[in-house]
C-alpha cells in the first residue's frame, strides 16, 4: 500500500473520529431507550410481537427526534457564532480604538507588559481576521465548530439505531425461530455487553478512566431498565386483565 493511499485512509479515519462523541452518546441513548422499552414490556408480560412493535416504534421515532435535535443544536451554535463574529468585524471596522484597548487588556491579563505588550497588540491589530478571532476566543470565549451539523445529526441517528437495535435482537430472533425461555436474560446479557463497549468508547472520547466509564454506562442502563420494569409490572395490574 503506497504512501498516498495510507494518507487518504488516515484522513478518512480522522474525519470519522471527529464524530465519535456523537456516535457514543447516540449509542448510549439508543440502548437505554430500547432496553427500557423491552424491560417495561417484560415487566408487563407483553407478547414478543408487541415488545418488538413498541421497541422499533421507539427506536425509529426517538432516533429521528434525537438526530434532528443534535442537528438543530449544532446549526444554532454555528449561526450564533457567525452572528457574534459579524458584530466583532463591525466593531473592529467602526470603533477600532475601543477594540484595540480590549486586546491590550486581554494580553495584560495574560502577563504581557511594556514594549512586548505593544508589539503583540500591534501584530494582532494589523490583521483584521486575527483580531476578530482573538476577540471571539478571549473576550466572548466562543470557538467555531467546524463539524457539519448534518453529519452530527447523521452520526447520532446511525449510532442510536445500531446500538438501540441490540436489545431487540433476541426478541426478533424468537419471533421467527422461538427460543421460548430466558428471553429477557439473554437480552440483558447482550445489552450489558453493548453498554460495556459503548462505555469503553466513552472513556476514550472523554479521556476518563475505563472502569469508571463502563460502570457509569452499565448503571445508567440498569437504572432505566429497573424503572421501566417496575412501571410495566405496576401498570399491568391496572390496564391488563
Amino acid at each position: 500500500m503506497n504512501e498516498k493511499v495510507l494518507h487518504q485512509e488516515s484522513e478518512r479515519f480522522g474525519k470519522l473520529q471527529e464524530y465519535m462523541r456523537e456516535f457514543v452518546y447516540g449509542g448510549i441513548d439508543g440502548a437505554v431507550t430500547t432496553f427500557a422499552v423491552v424491560a417495561g414490556g417484560f415487566g408487563a408480560n407483553l407478547d414478543t410481537g408487541i415488545i418488538i412493535i413498541l421497541g422499533f416504534a421507539n427506536l425509529l421515532a426517538d432516533g429521528f427526534s434525537m438526530s434532528v435535535g443534535a442537528y438543530l443544536s449544532a446549526k444554532t451554535d454555528r449561526e450564533n457564532f457567525k452572528k457574534h463574529e459579524k458584530i466583532e468585524y463591525w466593531e473592529v471596522e467602526n470603533i477600532p480604538e475601543k477594540e484595540r484597548e480590549e486586546i491590550r487588556e486581554i494580553y495584560e491579563a495574560k502577563g504581557f507588559k511594556g514594549e512586548l505588550l505593544e508589539k503583540v497588540v500591534d501584530q494582532i491589530c494589523s490583521d483584521k481576521d486575527l483580531w476578530v478571532a482573538e476577540m471571539m476566543k478571549d473576550e466572548l470565549e466562543m470557538m467555531e465548530e467546524n463539524k457539519s451539523p448534518f453529519k452530527i445529526g447523521l452520526a447520532t441517528l446511525i449510532s442510536f439505531i445500531l446500538v438501540g437495535f441490540i436489545p431487540l435482537l433476541v426478541y426478533l430472533i424468537d419471533f421467527f425461530s422461538p427460543i421460548e425461555k430466558h428471553l429477557f436474560l439473554y437480552t440483558s446479557i447482550l445489552t450489558g455487553v453493548a453498554f460495556m463497549i459503548i462505555g469503553w468508547m466513552k472513556s476514550w472520547v472523554n479521556q476518563t478512566a475505563v472502569g469508571r466509564s463502563i460502570f457509569e454506562t452499565l448503571a445508567l442502563g440498569l437504572l432505566a431498565a429497573m424503572v421501566a420494569f417496575y412501571v410495566g409490572d405496576l401498570l399491568e395490574g391496572f390496564f391488563i386483565k
